[in-house]
């Protein structure tokens, strides 16, 4: 969703993966609207993050926008709930956002100006926000560690004209929703506990990402966005 807001807005996006047949199919896909350039790597694995970097360092010399979108979770009931579920889950939702934020610091650097600063967009989730439903221990933590993570680096990097921000969505049609959204009768279920009564479209991803990079967002920084339609803010 937010690739092809991107690509659609007129950026050359770059998109990376750890499934390379997924990754390059996307990027085709998306090409028919714009420039999308596949770069397929798993971003949990060492030396991952520096490898990106150098690739695209070899194709550009600076980077505007920087989405860590990469996410993992984990669900079992409590006393089943295993510890590697927390080594794994904050491993790629946690540790590799700072990584790759950090590896990709110089080429932020390149494209930042006061009045048009370089953006880090972080995805969080609205289960970062309040307590979730779902036995999902590990990701929950993760997803409030990214909210704070994103404030952490935004104090950092003010100085250097660079905003971080994070978005944190509630329930929209991706892989990791599928087994609840897939089911007709739980869809209804979840949009039914949704304020506005919808899952979320592609649209309503993309805008506020597009706001965020724009000239719109440049005065913002350190701030989590809920895109839940009202379920952090609304719900009682």
């Amino acid at each position: 969703m937010i690739a092809r807001g991107l690509v659609q807005a007129g950026c050359r996006v770059y998109i990376t993966a750890r499934k390379a047949e997924a990754c390059d199919a996307t990027a085709a896909e998306l090409s028919a609207f714009g420039e999308c350039i596949s770069v397929p790597l798993d971003l949990a694995a060492p030396g991952s993050a520096a490898e990106l970097v150098r690739r695209l360092g070899e194709l550009e010399d600076r980077l505007h926008i920087l989405v860590n979108n990469a996410g993992s979770s984990w669900g079992a009931p409590l006393e089943e709930y295993p510890i590697e579920a927390f080594d794994k889950v904050l491993s790629i939702n946690v540790k590799a956002v700072f990584e790759l934020t950090v590896s990709c610091l110089p080429l932020l650097r390149a494209a930042a100006t006061p009045d048009d600063p370089g953006r880090v967009i972080n995805i969080g989730s609205v289960d970062g926000l309040g307590v979730p439903a779902l036995e999902t221990y590990a990701y929950s933590t993760s997803k409030a560690g990214v909210h704070m993570l994103t404030r952490h680096l935004a104090s950092t990097l003010a100085a250097e004209a660079i905003t971080v921000n994070a978005i944190a969505p509630g329930p929209f049609d991706s892989k990791m929703m599928a087994f609840a959204l897939d089911d007709p009768q739980t869809r209804a279920a979840i949009a039914q506990n949704v304020p506005l009564r919808r899952i979320g479209e592609p649209d309503d991803m993309a805008g506020v990402t597009i706001f965020l990079a724009s000239r719109a967002g440049s005065y913002l920084t350190g701030a989590v966005i809920p895109v839940d339609g009202g379920i952090a803010s609304l719900r009682r």
